[in-house]
Parts: C-alpha cells; sequence; structure tokens
C-alpha cells in the first residue's frame, strides 16, 4: 500500500515530460545527438524542427535528467537518454502515438465504458490495424519479442504435458510464447493461429528458432473454426475484448477441445479479491480483466468448465478449462 504522505499530487499531473519523451523519440533525438549533431542549431537542421521549441523540449528533458546541457545550445546523451534510442513504441508516427494518443479519450471511457478509439483514428482499433499494415507491424513488434522479449516460462498443467501432442497458441502474435513452450517440450508440435499478416510477420522467429519443423502456422480469426489440437492458449487475447466476443473466441476453442482437450488462459482473469487496474487495451479496444466468478460464467456459456485457477512459477494467473460434458 502507498503511504499517502509520500504521494507528490502535482508531480503526478506533470503532462509535460512524458509528451516530451515521446516527441524526442519521434525525432530520433539520441540517435541525432550520439551521431555528432549536439549543437542545437544543428540539430534542430537534421531534423527539420523550429529551433527554440526544440530547445526548449530538450531544455525540460535536461532537467528531468533526460540528456546533458554540456554548454548553452550543446546537448550530449547520458545513459537515461541512450535509452530512448530505438523506442519505437514512443514514436507518436507509429503505433506508439496511437497509444499515446488514446489516454486522451479515458473520459469517454470511463463515462461509457466503452472505447472512444474510433473517435481519434477513424475506425475501430482493429479496423484501424487493418487499414495500416505498418502500424500492424510495429504492434507486432511492440506485443512480441522486440517488445517484451522472448517468455522464459512454463504452463503448469493439472495432468502434465505427457499426453498433449499438439499446442495451439491461439491469437499467438509471433510466436514467441509457442516457441518458448515447444523448447520445452520436445514432444510436441505447435499451430501459431494469427491472422494472416501477422503469421507471416511471424515467419522469420520461428525459422530461427530451432522448432520451426514442429510448427504449423495458420492465418485465421480465432473467430473462425479452430484447427485440432490438445491444448489450446489463450495468452493475453481476452483482456483485449468485452464480455460477448470473450465468450465467442472461448466458444471456438472448446469446439475445438471437444471432447478430452484443454482451453488454458493468461491475462484476461483475475482472483476476486485482486485490486482493479487500468490497462491501455481497455481503452483502445473495450477489453476487461474478468474476476473469476465473471469468468466462470463466460466460460460456462462457451461450453467449458473450470478444472483450475492458481498464481504459477511463471508469474501468471492461470486458468484451466476443459469442455462441458454432456450426459
Amino acid at each position: 500500500m502507498v503511504e499517502e504522505d509520500s504521494v507528490d499530487l502535482w508531480g503526478l499531473l506533470d503532462l509535460a515530460t512524458p509528451w516530451c519523451l515521446h516527441v524526442a523519440a519521434t525525432l530520433r533525438i539520441a540517435e541525432h545527438v550520439a551521431a555528432g549533431h549536439g549543437e542545437i542549431g544543428e540539430l534542430a537542421e537534421v531534423v527539420g524542427c523550429d529551433r527554440d521549441a526544440l530547445h526548449a523540449v530538450l531544455g525540460h528533458l535536461v532537467s528531468k535528467g533526460v540528456f546533458t546541457e554540456e554548454s548553452p545550445g550543446m546537448f550530449s546523451c547520458n545513459r537515461v537518454a541512450e535509452r530512448l534510442a530505438g523506442a519505437t513504441f514512443l514514436d507518436l508516427e507509429g503505433i506508439g502515438g496511437r497509444m499515446a494518443h488514446t489516454w486522451g479519450t479515458l473520459l469517454d471511457y470511463v463515462r461509457t465504458g466503452r472505447p472512444a478509439y474510433e473517435k481519434v483514428f477513424g475506425l475501430p482499433f482493429w479496423q484501424d490495424l487493418d487499414a495500416h499494415p505498418t502500424i500492424a507491424a510495429e504492434f507486432d513488434q511492440l506485443m512480441g519479442p522486440a517488445g517484451h522479449g522472448i517468455p522464459d516460462f512454463d504452463i503448469e498443467l493439472a495432468g502434465g504435458w505427457d499426453q498433449v501432442r499438439t499446442v495451439a497458441d491461439v491469437g499467438g502474435g509471433t510466436g514467441s510464447m509457442l516457441v518458448c513452450l515447444l523448447r520445452r517440450h520436445p514432444q510436441t508440435r505447435g499451430i501459431l493461429v494469427d491472422l494472416p499478416g501477422t503469421v507471416a510477420r511471424a515467419a522469420a522467429l520461428i525459422d530461427e528458432s530451432g522448432v520451426a519443423d514442429r510448427v504449423t502456422l495458420a492465418g485465421q480469426s480465432f473467430f473462425d473454426p479452430l484447427p485440432p489440437a490438445d491444448l489450446y492458449v489463450l495468452r493475453k487475447v481476452l483482456n483485449d475484448w468485452p464480455d460477448d466476443p470473450t465468450v465467442a473466441i472461448l466458444r471456438r476453442c472448446a469446439e475445438a477441445a471437444r471432447p478430452a482437450g484443454t482451453v488454458v488462459v493468461l491475462g484476461g482473469v483475475a482472483p476476486d479479491d485482486a485490486p482493479r487496474s487500468l490497462g491501455i487495451d481497455m481503452l483502445v479496444a473495450g477489453g476487461k480483466t474478468s474476476t473469476m466468478t465473471e469468468f466462470a460464467t463466460l466460460a460456462r456459456q462457451a461450453g467449458l468448465d473450470i478444472a483450475a485457477a492458481a498464481d504459477q512459477p511463471s508469474g501468471h494467473y492461470v486458468v484451466e478449462c476443459h469442455p462441458t460434458t454432456t450426459s
């Protein structure tokens, strides 16, 4: 619990610093300064900006410990500024800009419980990615190894992995988790299920993974019938969707898993007593994290029974489900 006396309310309201960081990242200031363009006039010319406005932005960042102004108008990178180099997730002209500007819709979201992303960008989030392949590719990078690294954890199953011959990573992005699971379970084959463009971008990672001979790529929507497998994994998928689409996704998994398969959910479900939190997925796509009680209702609607739910050594809260048996 945060001590009340330690909270700096006005510090929490600082809007200038994050936007200055976004601007510096978008203009690749750290890269240009590191290349020898540290003088403000030369730097402004290189990046095509107003000298005085850029100087004000960098001056603010220096006051916050980002960059060093060695003499008036002469900048260099410190260790903090070096971390901005290549920080594409901060680029206001890419996926970072989509995320940053979406926070401006928070009031609409709180009032209605629905995302207002379309008001800013003209299309709902997923359709916007379809319409802008470059932004979609950046989103894949942000969600994959470039943004979060390759996960190094296993998923513990109540019945173990001995009987799992095929695992389908549903909505698996560029396949980083699937690669990890196949390395840990050499008897298992994998199916990467995601939209065709995402699956195409996964090919390079899969080819370099050492498990490519055990991976099948399935470029499709997870709202369509899924390929057969013993285990279906939904990691950080359900948190991107409200209740009705969540049930539809779970129903596709249940249909494909019958009669004896398993559906595992990581993300989008939390214990009943877990603190509520706010995530960008809620604002961009109307996603939510359900309590276990709420999720149990959604799972039943989809034809699934909950078999186990617990925090695992990976640090993830994992919910294991089996298709509902009918008499």
